[in-house]
């Protein structure tokens, strides 16, 4: 079992977790009571996003890391969505773009300003539209700018270049809805966990699946690659209704490495791992605790070290990226924990504890930095390249470039390598639709505006269709006074007339 102690020489087997102070943590936001399994929340070096709560559409709030303390109810927030936010990302290459996606079936790309909002954001810089069903994940490429992944409940994948705001390729393996996306160093591969019990590795670019895994006695709820050694982890459900964590080989899913049930309780097992330490971090939903363990290549594979401990419950955890840490303290990752009860954004910091206090080499390995290995047209022909390193040694304060542009486009998604993206539809499901009901019983005040909204876009096709209408009629009355024109024009009767005394003769 996970929890049993043990002892190993490993310079990671005394971290700890440090809860930040209450003055530098985050109050007063109304986050999200959403069920969907996601985290709700996005990090990185200069600003803190988080979903709320929101009666019509979807809302999520983005401060700037330091301004700690109790946000003011009436703080600016970005709200351009017609449903509920599902997912939120940061792009790891440009730190003041986010992407959303959301329930009314579009992904959004938002610009926020140096210093954080001044007033509600409505425009987004890009509105993409291709899924037919709300979508539930998005993320970006690893290695590469302006390619962005989103998985919607029409059970698809769709790989998006933002460079030219159209989708470019679609991975419709799936046959349920999709779980968890994972990329492997180089963003060369993908791992999926799906609703039908099987985990998959994908060849992006050309959507065909190269493992597939069923096992019976794990269903596999979550997936993330361990970085360059070639193994994948995933969280699921046992057989028993136990939680569960399963080693594979990412190149034989046949069998998993090793197995391990880690306790009986419900709530969805969430993993971070960080590439640098290799180390594993296992937070459940629900849980007030986080876990983590030491990677290797050889047995036992997963060294169990020590458990964070916390009274308050976690809806979710954002990671702050390596530049973000505080390497001076020995910082070797952070968690911002969203505790919903109390609109509360807690920090965790994972410490190595030296004595030493000159830069520890040995736990910051060169990390992946802020700039782009490939550009969007060089990993569509197939390249692959690792991600640009750099070192933490002098902390990190170099300015990034890039410009993010983006292009002008039509708002409706269509087709994709011929395949057109709004055929073969699933259905939706019994529990879609009792899940949609309930929530509509229990918050009249939704249902009255979704009906109003509807109304309105009822509304706005009518009055386009009577336009349509009235354009056309003006172009027959045309079409009808150039005919009775020609049909009196002089040449005519003068031909008409010579061609009857020809006759006549």
């Amino acid at each position: 079992m996970s929890w049993r102690p043990t002892y190993r020489n490993s310079k990671f087997r005394n971290v700890y977790g440090k809860v930040a102070n209450r003055e530098h943590c985050f109050e007063g936001i109304p986050i999200t009571k959403n069920v969907h399994d996601n985290h709700f929340c996005a990090v990185n070096a200069k600003f803190l996003a988080i979903v709320t709560e929101s009666a019509g559409g979807g809302s999520f709030v983005v401060i700037p890391v330091t301004q700690f303390g109790r946000i003011d109810p009436h703080y600016p927030k970005v709200c351009g969505h017609q449903g509920n936010v599902l997912d939120i990302k940061w792009n790891p290459f440009h730190e003041n773009i986010i992407a959303s996606c959301s329930e009314d079936s579009s992904v959004r790309i938002w610009e926020i300003p140096d210093g954080g909002l001044r007033r509600n954001l409505t425009e987004s810089v890009l509105e993409l539209y291709g899924h037919s069903r709300r979508v539930g994940l998005i993320e970006w490429h690893p290695t590469t700018s302006g390619i962005l992944f989103s998985a919607g409940y029409d059970y698809k994948i769709l790989i998006w270049n933002l460079e030219i705001g159209e989708p470019v390729k679609m991975i419709d393996c799936h046959t349920d809805v999709i779980l968890c996306m994972s990329f492997n160093t180089e963003g060369s591969l993908l791992a999926t966990s799906c609703k039908d019990k099987k985990l998959r590795v994908i060849e992006p670019r050309s959507g065909k699946v190269l493992q597939e895994a069923n096992f019976k006695n794990h269903k596999v709820n979550r997936v993330v690659f361990l970085g360059n050694m070639k193994r994948l982890l995933t969280t699921g459900v046992s057989r028993w209704n136990t939680r569960h964590i399963a080693l594979w080989d990412q190149e034989d899913l046949s069998m998993p490495i090793i197995e391990e049930e880690i306790d009986g309780l419900s709530g969805l097992l969430f993993p971070f791992y960080d590439a640098d330490t290799h180390m594993l971090y296992l937070a459940g939903k629900g849980d007030g605790n986080i876990r983590y363990y030491e990677i290797t290549l050889e047995k036992p594979y997963l060294q169990y070290l020590m458990e964070f401990r916390s009274p308050a419950p976690q809806k979710g955890l954002g990671v702050m990226p390596k530049h973000g840490l505080d390497v001076g303290a020995c910082e070797v990752f952070r968690f911002y924990k969203l505790v919903t009860l109390k609109g509360l954004i807690e920090p965790i910091s994972m410490i190595v504890p030296r004595r030493s206090e000159t830069y520890q080499e040995d736990i910051y390995p060169m990390t992946p930095g802020t700039e782009p290995a490939l550009s969007a047209d060089e990993w569509l022909s197939g390249i692959n390249r690792g991600p640009v390193l750099m070192s933490l040694k002098e902390g990190y304060n170099r300015a990034n470039k890039l410009v993010f542009k983006a292009p002008v486009k039509d708002k409706k998604g269509g087709v994709v390598n011929g395949i057109d993206l709004l055929e073969n539809v699933p259905p939706r499901t019994e529990n879609e639709f009792l899940a949609e009901r309930c929530l509509y019983v229990c918050n009249p005040v939704l249902y009255a505006l979704q009906l109003l909204r509807m109304f309105f876009r009822q509304q706005e096709e009518l009055r386009r269709l009577k336009d349509e209408l009235t354009q056309k009629d003006i172009k027959i009355r045309q079409l009808e006074l150039e005919l009775n024109n020609i049909r009196n024009s002089p040449n005519i009767n003068n031909n008409n007339n010579s061609s009857s005394n020809g006759s006549s003769i």
